[in-house]
Parts: C-alpha cells; sequence; structure tokens
C-alpha cells in the first residue's frame, strides 16, 4: 500500500511537490493546451479574475471545465484582500489597464467559501464564519466600484460563493438574490443565459455571454462529483507554506498555506501560517521532521524581468524565515527553504540554489 503524501520523509514529500509543479508545467505548455486556451480566448475575450481564498479546494478552472489559464488567480490566506494595499492596488489596476488596452472587458470573480455539511469544513480564515466571509467579499466589490466605477460596462465585480462539499458556486446578485447552481438540474443548462441576465442586469451583454460557459460547466461539474465516492472530513494536514506569486499547480487540499505579497504586513499572516504547521506537527497530522518554505515571484520575460523575480522571491523567502525564527524559534530548526521563479508563459517553477546554511541562517536539505 502506497504511504499517504503526508506521512513521508520531509525530504520525500519536497520531490512530489515539485514534481506536481513539472507535471503541471507540462499539462499547461502542452500543444493541445495551448490550442483549447486560444480557441476559447477567441471565442470568449473577456479577462476573467478570482480573488480567491488560499485553500486547495478553490480551483475555479476544474469547478468550471474551463481551460487552465483562462481565469487569473489572486490568491492569500484567509482570501483576505484590500484594495487599498499600495501592491495589490496597483497590480490589479495594472491587469485591468492591459485589458482595456487590448480592447478586452474585465470580470473579477470575488469569492468565500464554506460547507454545507460541516461549519468546520468552511474558511478558517473567517473562523468558518460564512456571513463574515460574504461580508468581506462584499466589501471588496464596494471597493473595485471605488476603483473602476460603479457602471460596470468596463469592469465587473461579481461576489461567488463557492460551497466545498460538492464544488457549487452561488452567484449572488445585487439585492441579496442568489443563484445556487447546485439546485440547477443539468438538463436546465439552456436556461441559464436568461437566468444570469435576470440575476444582473447592469452586466454588458459580452461579459455574459463570457460568464456562461463557467456556469454551464459548474452545473455539470456538481452532477459528476454526485456521482462519485468524495471523501469530505479531510484533516488540516498543511506542511509548506508559500509566500508570493506562481502556486497555480498546488490546488490539493490541505497541503499548503499560500500567503500573498499583497498585505504591507506580511509578518501577521507568516506568524497564523506557522502556527498552524506547529499545531498540525504536534497533533501527529504531519511528521515532525520538517516542513517546507517555499516563495515565488513570477516573470513574463528574461533579463532584468527575471533579474527582478529572483530578487524579490528571495526577499521573500528571507523576510519569512526570519520571522519565523522569532515568533517560532524551535519550529525554525525543521524549515526547508526554497526560492523559486515561475516563468509564467509556460507556468513553469525554477528553484533557485539553496544557500549555505551560514548564508541563509536555517536549515537546507
Amino acid at each position: 500500500m502506497t504511504t499517504p503524501v503526508h506521512s513521508r520523509p520531509i525530504s520525500e514529500r519536497i520531490d512530489w511537490l515539485m514534481e506536481l509543479s513539472r507535471n503541471h508545467s507540462a499539462s499547461f505548455s502542452s500543444p493541445e493546451s495551448q490550442l483549447a486556451r486560444q480557441r476559447y480566448l477567441a471565442e470568449h475575450n473577456t479577462l476573467i479574475i478570482a480573488m480567491k481564498c488560499m485553500d486547495g479546494r478553490i480551483h475555479l478552472p476544474h469547478v468550471t471545465r474551463t481551460p487552465m489559464g483562462i481565469i487569473q488567480p489572486f490568491r492569500n490566506l484567509g482570501g483576505i484582500f484590500n484594495l487599498g494595499w499600495p501592491y495589490l492596488g496597483d497590480l490589479l489596476a495594472d491587469t485591468v489597464q492591459s485589458a482595456v488596452n487590448a480592447g478586452r472587458r474585465v470580470l473579477i470573480i470575488i469569492t468565500y467559501h464554506y460547507s454545507s455539511g460541516a461549519k468546520e469544513r468552511g474558511c478558517a480564515g473567517f473562523n468558518c464564519d460564512r456571513e463574515a466571509a460574504r461580508a468581506h467579499a462584499l466589501g471588496i466589490r464596494r471597493q473595485v466600484e471605488t476603483l473602476f466605477g460603479g457602471g460596470h460596462q468596463t469592469v465587473y465585480p461579481l461576489v461567488c460563493g463557492f460551497e466545498t462539499d460538492e464544488d457549487a458556486l452561488v452567484l449572488n446578485g445585487r439585492d441579496d438574490s442568489f443563484l445556487d447552481l447546485s439546485t440547477i438540474a443539468p438538463t436546465a443548462g439552456d436556461e441559464m443565459e436568461s437566468r444570469i441576465a435576470a440575476l444582473y442586469p447592469d452586466m454588458p451583454a459580452p461579459v455574459q455571454r463570457d460568464l456562461l460557459p463557467l456556469v454551464k460547466g459548474n452545473i455539470q461539474h456538481i452532477a459528476e462529483i454526485r456521482k462519485s465516492d468524495r471523501e469530505l472530513n479531510i484533516e488540516h494536514r498543511e506542511w509548506v507554506i508559500c509566500i508570493g506569486r506562481g502556486f497555480d499547480f498546488l490546488h490539493v487540499p490541505n497541503l499548503a498555506l499560500i500567503i500573498g505579497p499583497f498585505s504591507p504586513d506580511l509578518s501577521h499572516p507568516i506568524r497564523q501560517a506557522a502556527g498552524i504547521i506547529k499545531a498540525n506537527m504536534a497533533s501527529g497530522r504531519v511528521p515532525d521532521d520538517g516542513f517546507l518554505l517555499l516563495s515565488s515571484a513570477p516573470y513574463q520575460e528574461p533579463g532584468a524581468q527575471k533579474a527582478r523575480a529572483t530578487l524579490k522571491s528571495s526577499f521573500l523567502s528571507e523576510f519569512a524565515a526570519n520571522v519565523i525564527k522569532q515568533e517560532f524559534p524551535e519550529l525554525a530548526e525543521l524549515m526547508v527553504t526554497r526560492s523559486a521563479i515561475l516563468n509564467w508563459p509556460e507556468r513553469r517553477l525554477e528553484v533557485q540554489p539553496a544557500k549555505p546554511e551560514s548564508e541563509h541562517g536555517n536549515r537546507v536539505s
């Protein structure tokens, strides 16, 4: 019988993780995948951005049957964002501006997640409080409207619940109306165009058209989930802390705690993540022989852009490592650090050579 990944020695777990990354890149870069993306964008040119929790269950391309690379993710611990954060606000504004310059509209899907079957399977970032998570998402929607206007003709913010037991999307309307896709029969897909138009009367027709495939894909996905024997009561077994961007390959439940480089106070989520890792080890949910701190920064082109990504990833790694050393010195003795950069066009993770222990100041293996 194969030993579960979370129970293996740390060196084997890291090897498994790197293989997961390589497989993701190979799949993303394959001719079939590239052509599928090009064909999809030729038919649906709205740029789709998803703001979501780091939870590996929140995998929008998978649950909507959308080709990888179409939905651009912004991931953070707890799904907590504030568009007043300088880096996040600038990054989002630049992303929107690039799309507008190319003649595209933008759909920003702001997610919150919960479990219908058990409250404790909800979002830990909000203490599994569904309404608190939804209220935060509504707050982000208001911030998007402050940035890009309330007319919604170019940028449309859509609040979307994600019920993790069945991977069901719950579209939130403007007046506390909802469209729970778990209640829609697979044979009712033809009705969805009119139902989306009724739920979002101010949404431009091209954006409605490009939202429709996600809705239909989710309805079909839910039907498949209901036919499967799926484990729901999965324990928290995180043994990786990720900081930065470029972790699309990490859509495995309860594996990693992902901290986006967005908040001006990164030390707070780093402390939260380290505390979770420590508790997982203390309870025996994961071995206490080590955990991985993985940093990443994406780049589009070689040269200065790649060099800057290398410096950024190295900074994030050292910053996080120092926070963990100060707050959890005993846990820091078990820390394995890896600094990486991500070739964005190929989604290829390039792990940088490990620094000597004397230079980096923590364990290297």
